[in-house]
């Protein structure tokens, strides 16, 4: 609480300077303020897709942004609790959430260890959202963590010239809720504008106690001048769910389709009841202090200070482990010593990120150019507590750790980017990034090292720094007003998670990955019909993937390999029909391949299944990529005449699978998906509008899954590899959930 109070002091006194130099007196319209560096335009050579605030508004009734945005091109999303709710993730191109760039108003979201976003942590955040920008591919230069297969820029809601008040609620299947309130007091005294946002999400969930409860603000105090637009932003949430992280087996699809083994209480092999308090809890506070500065037609300047503050953990209910490896003395009985017993254990992790910002633009009769950059610092404090031991008979101290270490890393980049009109409607885009990376983590690792002499914790001593040059071009032709075609190339570079590194081996570090982009693309649009084709191929090198190898202490890690690529075509079309009726469609087809991939198999007994602690190579070859399927198709035909709305969503995915051995045991298989939104708009005296709907989530009842992990093996006769090997599968996945409603009433005044 002191870090944040500081820091809030730091930001605002940083505000009241630049105000003190603003000299302006005239007011400026309150929707052009914001200076964003990493956005393309029509103009950029790169393939992009915007998602306005009506269509936020359309389809944000409780569901994660993830979800709002699966019917764009080439998005896939997956929930672990099955409803949409909770943990959420998003995939592009095939590519996982490590690998997408966020950012909120140019400032970076993605964790800096793991990469990721959890979206868990800012519930609703959609409600303060006056737009989604996803770029596909590589994309623009852009802050934090490397674009490897997308970038989503989220711009926050611009400030309105009028008070206005909103109350919004949701509520259906599975106890699933959704309540905002939101106010704002439009421009006061020339110069001052606020908005603020409540909001309370929660679900129990699709799957058994797949329970979440979500709470989260967004505060936003802005000063206009003529030239100078200057912004204090903070949200922030904090979640608490129950965990879902672990998959089903194929059998339960069918007999026990919502089973949750999380939390299991076992008792001679047999489960006996659930702990109560598995679950993981987090809070986070982002602070943001934006200036847009207009010195003349030709240039503006944006430049943000940010820091977000995070702390949360979770607790988990263990069965039988062996004691030492959490630093504990064994249990001493009558008969002897005993070293395994149950436990609950508290994983936690303190957060501090922070940094700056900036981008000047110039725009000119031919030539519009950028450069910007940022430098961002991180901290992570990670460290882990055990609260409980069954039957335990020495002396527990509450405080009792069993590891501890601390991650750091050092963010700094610059970029140039410039488009220039070269010759009627042609134009060249050149866009050149540097960027530097150091990271850091010392102490114990939470994984017991059983091939250390004494035994004890993994010790970790990473110290990498890793210096990206990463260049972009391309060219754009605007045909007429109607038509562009555009090409690029694109190379992007990134450092491995902090995954590849305690996941893999102890004593050797994974390599950086490398991408090489190539896009090529048409599009056309007149006020009825557009229609849009984007050829991609996207080569990597030294690609991080999960071959099956196991570590040291017999963990799955994740290997550079050193050929893959994704070849596809991504296919857009749309036609207003009537001026009420609107069929939107969109489609992927994609080739996804390891080439030569060689994966990892446990060896095991087929007689006896006894584990014999070897694995064995295998040579597949060309295979398809996890998690890539080869087609995905989308359609929204949407209705609106006199308040009345209505939209039909479909989606089609075809097989994915679960590795990379390209085995149907461990896939997932296609799914057609259909949802159906009704809304109808109307005012009262005193209400500006009131909106009253209901959505409802796999109309035709879909069985399907959209997530899982494999468990594949090798299976000898009777222990001896002379005898032919066989591949055996026991797969996990995610369920999703059946026909669901969520009905929504909002009160704009």
């Amino acid at each position: 609480m002191k870090k944040r109070n500081i820091l809030a002091v730091a930001l605002a006194g940083v505000g009241m300077v630049a105000l003190a130099q603003t000299t302006a007196t005239d007011t400026v319209a309150l929707n052009e303020v914001e200076v964003l560096a990493t956005r393309a335009s029509s103009n950029t050579p790169v393939a992009f897709t915007n998602f306005s605030k009506k269509q936020i508004e359309t389809v944000n009734h409780g569901k994660d942004i993830p979800f709002l945005l699966s019917n764009t091109p080439s998005v896939l999303t997956t929930s672990d609790a099955g409803a949409g709710v909770g943990y959420s993730s998003m995939r592009v191109r095939g590519t996982d959430a490590t690998r997408i760039n966020i950012t909120v108003n140019d400032i970076p979201m993605n964790d800096a260890e793991s990469h990721s976003i959890y979206w868990v942590n800012t519930p609703d955040f959609a409600s303060s959202l006056q737009d989604i920008q996803v770029q596909r591919g590589v994309g623009t230069s852009t802050n934090g963590s490397g674009a490897f297969g997308a970038s989503v820029n989220m711009l926050t809601q611009r400030f309105s010239n009028s008070a206005y008040g909103e109350v919004s609620g949701s509520y259906g299947s599975f106890n699933t809720n959704k309540e905002t309130v939101k106010v704002g007091t439009g421009l006061m005294g020339d110069h001052w504008a606020m908005d603020m946002r409540l909001s309370h999400i929660g679900s129990d969930g699709y799957r058994d106690r797949a329970s979440s409860a979500l709470y989260s603000y967004y505060v936003q105090l802005g000063y206009f001048a003529n030239k100078t637009a200057l912004r204090f932003i903070t949200f922030g949430g904090k979640e608490d769910t129950y965990h879902a992280w672990d998959g089903i087996s194929r059998s339960d699809l069918t007999d026990n389709r919502t089973y949750n083994p999380n939390g299991a209480i076992k008792h001679d092999g047999k489960v006996t009841g659930f702990y109560d308090d598995q679950k993981d809890v987090y809070r986070q506070t982002h602070y943001q202090l934006i200036l847009d500065q207009t010195f003349n037609p030709q240039w503006k300047l944006n430049f943000a200070l940010h820091y977000t503050d995070g702390y949360g953990y979770y607790q988990e209910y263990k069965n039988a482990r062996t004691l030492k490896e959490y630093l504990l003395e064994p249990i001493v009985t009558a008969e002897g010593k005993v070293k395994k017993a149950s436990l609950v254990r508290k994983k936690a992790v303190e957060s501090d990120f922070g940094g700056a910002v900036f981008s000047l633009k110039y725009a000119g009769e031919r030539l519009h150019a950028t450069l910007g950059g940022g430098f961002n610092a991180y901290k992570n404090d990670h460290y882990g507590r055990v609260l409980w031991v069954e039957q335990y008979t020495a002396q527990l101290d509450p405080a009792h750790e069993y590891y501890r270490n601390t991650g750091k890393k050092q963010d700094f980049n610059v970029y140039a980017k410039a488009n220039y009109d070269i010759w009627k409607g042609l134009s060249a885009y050149a866009d050149l990034q540097f960027r530097h990376i150091g990271y850091t983590i010392d102490g114990d690792n939470d994984k017991w090292d059983w091939t250390a002499s004494p035994e004890h914790l993994q010790t970790l001593n990473i110290d990498e720094t890793f210096n990206f040059f990463n260049p972009k071009a391309g060219l754009n032709y605007r045909i007429d007003k109607n038509q562009r075609a555009y090409a690029s190339f694109a190379i992007a570079q990134k450092e491995p998670t902090r995954n590849n590194y305690t996941d893999g081996l102890f004593l050797e570090h994974p390599r950086a990955e490398k991408l090489y982009d190539w896009e090529l693309g048409y599009e056309f649009s007149n006020e009825r019909f557009h229609a849009g084709a984007n050829f991609y191929y996207m080569k990597y090198k030294d690609q991080l993937v999960l071959n099956g190898k196991l570590n040291e202490i017999g963990e799955a890690m994740a290997e550079n390999v050193p050929d893959s690529y994704r070849l596809g075509v991504e296919l857009t079309a749309g036609v207003k029909i009537t001026e009420w009726l609107r069929w939107d469609v969109n489609a992927t087809l994609s080739e996804n391949k390891i080439k030569n991939y060689v994966g990892y198999v446990s060896d095991y007994n087929a007689d006896t299944w006894d584990d014999m602690w070897t694995q064995s190579a295998v040579e597949c070859g060309k295979t398809t990529i996890a998690f890539s399927p080869s087609f995905i198709g989308n359609s929204n035909i949407a209705f609106n005449y006199k308040g009345f709305e209505a939209s039909f969503q479909s989606q089609y995915v075809s097989r994915q699978y679960l590795d990379n051995f390209e085995n149907k045991e461990d896939s997932l298989d296609p799914y057609f998906v259909n949802n159906l939104h009704l809304a109808y708009t109307f005012k009262l005296p005193h209400i500006r509008s009131i909106t009253a709907g209901v959505s409802v989530y796999n109309v035709f009842n879909e069985k399907y899954e959209n997530n899982g992990y494999s468990q594949t093996c090798a299976l000898y006769k009777g222990g001896d590899k002379s005898n032919a090997m066989q591949l055996s599968s026991d797969p996990r996945f995610y369920p999703m959930a059946g026909t669901n409603v969520l009905a929504h009433l909002t009160l704009r005044f």
